[in-house]
């Protein structure tokens, strides 16, 4: 360690590494550095609203991660969004989601919580169960798409004025030496020397996390991948379901072939959007804090974990949602009752639909020509047991649009301090496969922030 500030570099100003330089901050103790190969928060606001060249990167890097231009759901629990329970510990855990649920209200978010049980949502359970689910009730804060940007740059100001932060500066290798790490080297050749580093590079990062753990040793555990569609219909459909909980979170087993099928990302009155990985181009939701539209949505994902002799993936999602771009030069839509018929949605069949597409661009076409039949079939399975729940999800108004895919990061081993087996070398985050929210990565970067302050306060 050097004999005065400690260096710190942050890989990453997404939730995690936002988090972490933050908590990091009120330490005299260290000076930090972020290192952030996107734009920064304004010229990334200008360029998804030009639309222009780049758009699409700009919307999962840059100042704020992926989740500055999300839906903004703030899962309050440790049950889903992450692994740090297994990590450090449920008790810890917990008290990570407050310090990271505090983070986000003192620079701006809504003080609103849904999805509290009551009598409502315990009859809602009951009637899940007599459909052959099992309803998950989450408590969660919405910030939506709309105002996420502007609770960003609060936080933004804060680090401007207390550390130093690099944008359109990527990261290209960790140096260590005798087990620590001693700095990064940035792909333009400039080495900067570091007491501690924290890979906090999103889920973007996924590859360059995953390529410096097989140069430096580390262990990783793969990660399932989770492949579905987005479910659009007339918001009164669902209404029952938004009003109680916002965010209704439904498991299912698959009778045909016992897969685990889940909604996800549900968007109230929003709208769905495309989504780029790399040269990937996906399916996604989002859902504002000032405006409606007259639809919801949500991903209904099936989970898939493949054990040897294949381990890869990340690059069977990418392989589906490329067939699915091939046939439809980008995303799909289908209705529902073409896909249950055997036949192709064609544009004169989708003026037919009584839901109006919130995502013109999706060119109308038959999804059983892209998803493999066993996800095909679990996703009807449930469509069907939702319907017992929710009359009319599995009815002439609803549309699919696919590929949806999770690509969730092999997990990096690490320390109840998220410290890996390298010395002074932390992971957080979405990149590290340790989260998958904004919540929990918000309280991985604080975990990793406060393991560092007090090391470096106590040397």
């Amino acid at each position: 360690m050097s004999t005065g500030n400690a260096e710190v570099v942050v890989i990453g100003a997404g939730p995690a590494g936002i988090a972490a330089a933050l908590e990091l901050l009120p330490a005299r103790s260290c000076h930090v550095t972020i290192v952030e190969r996107g734009l920064d928060l304004p010229q990334r606001a200008r360029v998804i609203e030009d639309g222009g060249e780049g758009r699409a990167s700009a919307r999962l890097e840059g100042f704020g991660g992926a989740g500055a231009f999300s839906d903004g759901k703030l899962t309050l629990t440790v049950e889903v969004g992450g692994h740090l329970g297994e990590i450090v510990g449920a008790a810890a855990a917990r008290q990570l989601v407050e310090a990271a649920d505090a983070l986000w209200l003192a620079y701006g978010a809504p003080t609103e919580v849904h999805g509290a049980p009551d009598a409502t949502t315990d009859d809602l359970g009951r009637r899940a169960i007599m459909a052959g689910m099992k309803l998950a009730t989450v408590p969660l804060r919405h910030v939506g798409t709309d105002r996420c940007p502007e609770v960003l740059a609060r936080m933004r100001s804060a680090l401007l004025a207390g550390c130093e932060v690099r944008f359109g500066t990527a990261a290209a290798q960790v140096l260590t030496q005798d087990g620590r790490v001693v700095g990064v080297v940035l792909a333009d050749g400039t080495r900067l020397p570091a007491d501690f580093v924290i890979l906090a590079p999103g889920r973007s990062g996924q590859p360059w996390v995953q390529e410096q753990a097989k140069t430096l040793g580390l262990q990783s555990d793969p990660s399932p991948v989770d492949l579905g569609v987005r479910v659009e219909t007339p918001a009164a459909v669902l209404q029952e379901l938004t009003d109680a909980l916002y965010e209704f979170k439904l498991l299912y087993w698959s009778p045909t072939f016992d897969n685990l099928v889940r909604t996800f990302c549900v968007c109230p009155y929003g709208e769905v959007v495309t989504e780029r990985l790399g040269d990937v181009v996906t399916v996604n939701g989002h859902s504002y804090a000032r405006r409606r539209t007259q639809n919801s949505n949500f991903a209904l994902l099936v989970s898939s974990r493949f054990t040897r002799p294949f381990n890869d993936p990340v690059a069977y999602g990418q392989y589906i949602a490329r067939l699915a771009n091939l046939l439809g030069d980008g995303v799909l839509v289908q209705r529902y009752t073409d896909l249950v018929a055997g036949r192709r949605t064609t544009p004169r069949r989708l003026e037919h639909c009584i839901t109006t597409p919130t995502l013109p661009s999706a060119a109308p076409g038959d999804l059983s020509y892209v998803l493999p039949y066993r996800h095909l079939k679990a996703i009807i399975e449930m469509l069907q047991a939702i319907d017992r729940l929710a009359p009319g999800v599995a009815g002439p108004g609803t549309l699919l649009y696919g590929i949806e895919v999770k690509l969730y990061s092999a997990r990096v081993s690490v320390s109840e301090e998220l410290e890996t087996d390298i010395g002074g070398l932390y992971a957080c985050g979405d990149g590290a496969g340790i989260t998958r929210g904004l919540i929990q990565a918000t309280a991985s970067g604080i975990a990793c922030g406060r393991a560092i302050a007090a090391r470096t306060c106590s040397a």
